[in-house]
């Protein structure tokens, strides 16, 4: 090529430059005007400023649990029913849902009809335990995919993923739990690559995976059908197959599930506690249907003295007698990982209370003094109510003048040792008392001392001392008849 083509190449891409130029600058004119321009009606997913994984208001006050899988979900099923029946704020299903797998061609119609279900009984919560029947090949369009392979990733992975985005469009919080660790190379190397694919579709699904591979693996990450229980006692935990449980290994598999969802129930009622006298958001979230009415203070009077109608207070003014709110903001100084000082700010909130609320708690000895008037409880009933109550000490029986202040409710003996699980600490000498060596009991006293102060009373001829003894009468002689 010669110097002189290259001069005229040159020449017209030079030419050519305010022209890119100019279609660039109208792109980007044309890119802001879109960005400025009213967006068009696209369904956005709903985004719950809650950071609580399950919703903080369920339907009835109470969570219902389903388990969602194959033969390992039911050994699960049976250990979440001992492990978390008794807890008041779930209910769950003792009827295992079955879906054996998505690796057949039918697994479309069985995920339909557990979807199905889950919809009918409004299920808020969802365990899934499921790929005991997914560790062989795929049948794809060019013949079978083996297990770990790149297209059976993809499809495996797709499959899953629909799956899990089915279960979550229902309003229900699912949880996903891993494939433990199995006695076969080839059936651990296939729990593997699908833990990998359940693991990453979970985190785009935006649903809770939970690893139990190394729960149930030895010292050295190797197979082991022993392993330590709930008690840390060596027990066995895996059947002769290798992949199924025995009792105790499902009761170790159900404590995963148990954990995170009770970690998740804590965090659900602190969205549900609301503050008292909160924002009009706030209390809508308790009561939808409730709306904020004016409070009517005393009846008023005219001019002439006459009582006239009640006198309407607008929302947020304040009231005679109600204690505001007093919020309040702490810095916390405290030392990082590396070494250096670090401080957060810990918002502390008072909230306002009513003088309504004032009144039932506390009585009036004078004008100017309000004193306390018993012990306040304070408990939490479902729906994020708050019940406030006042228990008044009754008089005292021995006439001592006044009320006696009574032990509060939660310091009781049997709340303490029914309830709390305390154990209270054993009196002195009483049969439960295991304390060793014995104290060593007090002397008598001397009686001694007290009988001699006695006579010397008497010879003094005054009263005889009151020492716990009876004096004989003295003898006298009887009368001749």
């Amino acid at each position: 090529m010669s110097r002189n083509d290259d001069a005229r190449r040159l020449a017209c891409m030079t030419r050519r430059r305010p022209v890119l130029a100019a279609l660039v600058l109208l792109l980007a004119l044309a890119l802001a005007g879109l960005a400025l321009a009213p967006a068009a009606a696209v369904a956005q997913p709903f985004d719950d400023a809650s950071s609580s994984y399950l919703t903080p208001f369920p339907g009835g006050e109470v969570y219902r649990l389903q388990v969602v899988g194959d033969s390992l979900a039911e050994g699960l099923q049976d250990a979440l029913v001992q492990g978390l029946g008794s807890d008041p704020r779930l209910e769950i299903d003792r009827k295992m849902r079955w879906l054996s797998g998505i690796s057949r061609p039918d697994h479309a119609e069985e995920v339909k009809q557990v979807t199905q279900g889950l919809v009918t009984e409004k299920k808020n919560v969802v365990v899934v335990l499921l790929g005991t029947q997914d560790r062989w090949s795929l049948r794809g369009p060019n013949g079978r995919l083996p297990v770990g392979s790149r297209e059976w990733r993809d499809l495996y992975g797709k499959r899953i993923g629909e799956v899990m985005r089915t279960f979550k469009s229902n309003g229900a919080a699912v949880y996903w739990v891993g494939l433990p660790i199995m006695r076969r190379p080839e059936v651990n190397d296939a729990a593997q690559a699908l833990n990998d694919v359940m693991r990453e579709r979970a985190y785009l699904s935006g649903i809770k995976f939970i690893d139990v591979y190394a729960g149930f693996a030895d010292e050295n990450g190797e197979f082991s059908p022993y392993g330590p229980d709930l008690t840390g006692t060596p027990v066995r935990l895996r059947e002769r197959d290798g992949i199924l449980m025995t009792e105790a290994g499902y009761a170790k598999l159900a404590h995963f599930v148990e954990r995170e969802v009770k970690r998740d129930l804590a965090q659900a009622k602190n969205e549900r506690s609301v503050p008292l006298a909160g924002s009009e958001e706030e209390q809508s979230r308790i009561n939808p249907g409730a709306r904020q009415k004016p409070i009517s203070a005393a009846p008023s009077t005219d001019e002439s003295g006459r009582p006239g109608g009640a006198v309407a207070i607008a929302p947020g003014a304040p009231v005679e007698g109600e204690q505001r709110a007093d919020n309040a903001r702490v810095a916390i100084k405290v030392a990082g990982a590396d070494g250096r000082e670090e401080s957060f700010n810990v918002e502390i909130v008072r909230p306002a209370i009513p003088a309504a609320v004032l009144a039932l708690v506390t009585k009036r000895e004078s004008r100017d003094k309000a004193s306390q008037m018993g012990d306040s409880v304070v408990d939490q009933i479902p729906g994020g109510l708050t019940v406030m109550s006042s228990i008044t000490p009754s008089a005292d029986p021995g006439g001592g003048g006044g009320a006696r202040r009574k032990v509060a409710p939660t310091q009781t003996p049997y709340f303490r040792v029914l309830v709390k699980g305390e154990r209270i600490a054993p009196r002195a000498g009483r049969a439960d008392d295991a304390a060793w060596p014995r104290p060593t009991p007090a002397p008598e006293p001397k009686r001694a001392a007290a009988d001699d102060a006695d006579g010397d009373a008497r010879e003094a001829g005054a009263a005889p001392v009151a020492t716990g003894s009876v004096v004989p009468p003295e003898k006298r002689p009887r009368r001749r008849q």
